[in-house]
């Protein structure tokens, strides 16, 4: 509609001015012409016998000049028949055209009442034996174009108002009918903004039987596909993390039991044979893995069931990551920065295995030396892990976080339980901080924790 009456307003402004011009250049003809007849007609009338004895005086000019119509000046050298102010109008370029001699000239020009017209010729009088010989009288006539502008800007305004008044019950009629497809539109939006927030029982209600009302019908129908699905899904979901977590709380008992038996038999390896020493220590070391694996997956349903709580206490965090150290015989293989002596409010066990995560993922993929930098200020512990080993490929930083995630896919299987990571990451999550992982400017792997100092929230 913008498009519309824009356009429509140039064509009309542009139809104007053109017919505005064509009108007036038709009103300045029609004087043209109308000061030709008179002064054709007029002319035999003076007193004409020979250019010796044409001596008209200044009753003769004045009557001639009533004679034309309208504002006029008429001059016979000195003797000069004019009405009020007809002299300020006539400029002297058109003075000079008429005293050389041209026969008719005009001149548009704009006064204080409006545009006029001027027009000049000099009388040619006529022999009796034909010839034709200058008069000596000039001839300026003034004819107002005013009335007919005026005519055609009040024509203008009739037509500009009613146009208005048609443009405005457009637009009424306009906006009434947009409406009219725009509420159920704006209705579909909002139930679709609906479902993306969440509210998969969100409906759209258009009643009708339109192209809108279908539109409607076949995005309910989608919508309850969808909800249908996501249903399934998170039953499926919920089923799986069921089945993970009473897994491996089953597995915790018989697994304590064959620890203890695996570690009875690790004691008395040194009375075995050899094909039995290094059976009886692998199957150690395969239970230990087992025993880990089945720790983090109950870590891990604990915090996909939402029920993983923060037991914060006031804490010293240098002292939890030099008992960690201290517990896993890692203080020879890292070396630790930071200071000692500050207070945080933390969960001491989730934060040594945040720290352990970190570390052991550190030494196992990196290589030496391991560092681990304390940083504590007013409001946050920053705890960083880096190594020196051949650092992170891009493709792995954005996943090196997911579960069981292995950069190496040829590799069937790994020495930890691929879920190190995950966890710390949500350990960090749950104390309302955060976990990134980039590659340190002098080589090797960099992860940066970064905790709240006295987090806001407890549990």
């Amino acid at each position: 509609m913008s498009v519309s009456v824009i356009s429509a307003g140039a064509v009309g402004a542009a139809v104007y001015v053109s017919f505005r011009d064509a009108l007036v250049t038709n009103a300045e003809q029609q004087s043209v012409d109308d000061v030709r007849s008179r002064i054709g007609v007029l002319t035999p009338d003076l007193h004409y016998q020979s250019e010796a004895h044409f001596q008209p005086d200044q009753q003769e000019l004045d009557r001639f000049r009533s004679a034309l119509g309208g504002a006029a000046l008429v001059t016979y050298g000195s003797v000069v028949s004019a009405d009020a102010g007809i002299a300020d109008v006539v400029s002297a370029d058109l003075r000079g055209a008429v005293a050389a001699g041209n026969d008719l000239v005009y001149q548009r020009v704009n006064s204080a009442t409006g545009p006029t017209l001027v027009i000049g010729t000099p009388i040619m009088l006529t022999a009796l034996d034909g010839s034709r010989t200058p008069s000596g009288i000039d001839v300026y006539v003034v004819r107002d174009l005013a009335s007919t502008v005026r005519t055609l800007d009040s024509a203008v305004r009739t037509a500009a108002t009613a146009a208005l008044l048609t443009l405005a019950a457009a637009v009424l009629l306009a906006l009434l009918s947009v409406r009219g497809v725009l509420r159920p539109v704006r209705h579909l939006r909002d139930t679709a903004r609906q479902l993306a927030d969440g509210d998969l029982g969100a409906r759209s209600r258009m009643p009708g039987a339109d192209e809108l009302a279908e539109l409607a019908g076949t995005f309910n129908d989608m919508a309850r596909a969808l909800q249908h699905s996501v249903a399934e899904l998170q039953q499926r979901e919920a089923n799986s993390r069921r089945f993970v977590a009473d897994v491996s709380h089953e597995l915790r008992t018989p697994l304590t039991t064959l620890n203890m038996v695996v570690h009875v038999l690790q004691s008395s390896v040194e009375g075995m044979g050899e094909v039995e020493r290094e059976s009886t220590l692998l199957t150690v070391d395969e239970v230990d893995r087992l025993t880990q694996l089945v720790t983090d997956l109950i870590e891990v349903s604990r915090f996909d069931a939402g029920t993983a709580r923060a037991n914060l206490e006031e804490v010293d965090p240098r002292r939890i990551i030099e008992d960690c150290l201290d517990l896993r015989h890692w203080r020879d293989r890292v070396d630790l920065t930071g200071p000692s002596g500050t207070v945080a409010v933390l969960d001491r066990r989730r934060i040594d295995v945040l720290v352990a995560n970190l570390v052991s993922n550190a030494l196992r993929h990196g290589q030496p030396p391991v560092r681990v930098m304390l940083t504590v200020d007013e409001s946050t512990v920053r705890i960083e892990v880096t190594d020196h080993g051949p650092g992170l490929p891009e493709s792995a930083i954005a996943q090196v976080f997911d579960r069981f995630y292995k950069h190496d896919t040829a590799r069937a299987r790994s020495e930890g339980s691929g879920l190190g990571l995950a966890i710390a990451l949500e350990i960090a999550r749950l104390h309302d901080g955060d976990i990134t992982a980039a590659n340190s400017p002098d080589g090797g792997a960099r992860f940066v924790a970064t905790l709240p100092r006295f987090p806001r929230r407890i549990g």
